[in-house]
């Protein structure tokens, strides 16, 4: 059974390795074919262009792992089917179950490398990937900022920008607010705020600050002000954006920020966590429905399972995003949202591996 655990294993990665080289370089052409204007209109060097579709595969790549997947075992447990393998296999006294075994050890070796990836690589690449369109690919000006934040970031302090710019590192219409007792003591406005790396500092243009000390108010204003303040420029960007490109551990620690301060997306954070463990476990998910749809013979053939093959994907991708929207614009459960694909498929392959094990 060796020989043939090594024979199904090279199979299922070859065969999913050959999925996301054709249908990857598929998306990049159409891709180039809606954007090679911009490309042009901002002059961008090829170097550039390059490092774009570098974080494009990654970017799209990941989120498609598991229909590469789905896809690549049914076309190859197909072809076995169809030239009567699985039934030599199984009519030599191996089990259904035991015929999983090498399915199972390819697809946890994909899930692994779907994890790792999804918690460590995948947002440094939406990092780069979102910057870059903000920057050269945005139909305006105003698409190329990420708007309107409030948020606390001590007990007492709060701030607001109403755009960030992530390419230039710059927020406009900047204040910070520092409250006692529910009374407010300082509060510092600026047309705009920008991180300046080389000094480590902030610096802020048409600085203006009013402090209120018992009675009397303070007034204080200046043309540009330098100064610290206990965040960083990356908080004063859109959250659902910062959560994207934060690595696993990064994003709890966010999320806990987030908890603390009472933050209205602390839901969309919740989501973005649990998606990067769900998507990687439904590679074993579809795995397990990809193998009992196509262990045994139909007629019309391969076409028949590809096509059955292709619906079921629609629908997984559909259900996915339909709970995904449900916890941004509701209150659904995070968990519930991420999960609930991956469950509804659990059942619906249960029942059809019952059917093909007779």
């Amino acid at each position: 059974m060796k020989i043939l655990d090594k024979y199904i294993l090279k199979k299922f990665l070859l065969t999913f390795l050959m999925m996301f080289l054709l249908f990857i370089p598929i998306g990049i052409l159409v891709d180039i074919s809606e954007k090679i204007d911009k490309f042009k209109e901002n002059e961008l060097s090829l170097v550039e262009i390059l490092e774009y579709y570098s974080d494009f595969v990654w970017y799209y790549g990941y989120f498609l792992f598991p229909i590469f997947v789905f896809l690549s075992v049914i076309w190859f447990t197909s072809k076995l089917s169809n030239n009567s393998e699985i039934t030599a296999i199984l009519s030599s006294g191996i089990s259904f179950n035991r015929f999983l075994k090498p399915y199972l050890i390819s697809a946890t070796i994909i899930l692994l490398i779907s994890a790792f990836s999804g918690m460590f690589i995948v947002p440094k690449k939406n990092k780069s990937f979102n910057e870059f369109q903000y920057k050269y690919l945005s139909k305006n000006k105003k698409d190329r900022n990420l708007s309107n934040l409030y948020k606390q970031i001590a007990d007492n302090e709060y701030i607001y920008v109403s755009s960030y710019n992530p390419t230039r590192n710059q927020a406009y219409n900047f204040s910070h607010e520092i409250f006692d007792n529910n009374k407010l003591i300082e509060k510092i406005s600026a047309r705009n705020i920008r991180w300046v790396d080389e000094d480590s500092i902030f610096r802020l243009t048409d600085f203006f600050k009013r402090s209120f000390v018992n009675e009397s108010e303070i007034i204080e204003s200046r043309r540009i002000y330098d100064t610290l303040f206990n965040f960083n420029i990356e908080d004063l960007s859109s959250l659902k954006y910062q959560a994207k490109a934060l690595s696993f551990f990064e994003l709890n620690k966010f999320i806990n920020e987030e908890k603390a301060s009472g933050s209205p997306l602390l839901n969309n954070h919740l989501l973005e966590r649990n998606r990067r463990l769900s998507i990687p476990f439904s590679v074993l998910i579809l795995t397990l429905l990809a193998v009992s749809v196509s262990s045994f013979r139909k007629r019309g053939g391969i076409g028949i399972n590809l096509a059955f093959g292709i619906s079921l994907a629609f629908i997984f991708i559909f259900f996915d995003k339909f709970f995904s929207v449900l916890v941004i614009k509701s209150d659904l459960n995070a968990f519930v949202g991420a999960w609930a694909p991956n469950f509804l498929f659990l059942i619906v392959t249960l029942q059809i591996m019952r059917i093909a094990k007779k």
